[in-house]
């Protein structure tokens, strides 16, 4: 029985980790692109990306 003890606390500890580790790469990238996108929307001529992307969201909050 003693075998599994750690096997457990190993387990939950690495899922943890794992777990943490890849919501924060998430949320580094998420913010990333949230300051391009403010950096963006800035700009005196927007690229055409965001033009696009704009014209796209505007269509679909008008349904």
């Amino acid at each position: 029985m003693s075998a599994y003890i750690p096997a457990i606390f190993g387990f939950l500890l690495g899922f943890g980790f794992g777990v943490g580790c890849a919501l924060a790469v998430m949320y580094s990238i998420y913010l990333g692109g949230y300051r391009a996108a403010i950096r963006d929307s800035h700009l005196p001529a927007p690229p055409e990306r965001y033009r696009r992307a704009l014209e796209k969201f505007l269509a679909a909050s008008k349904r």
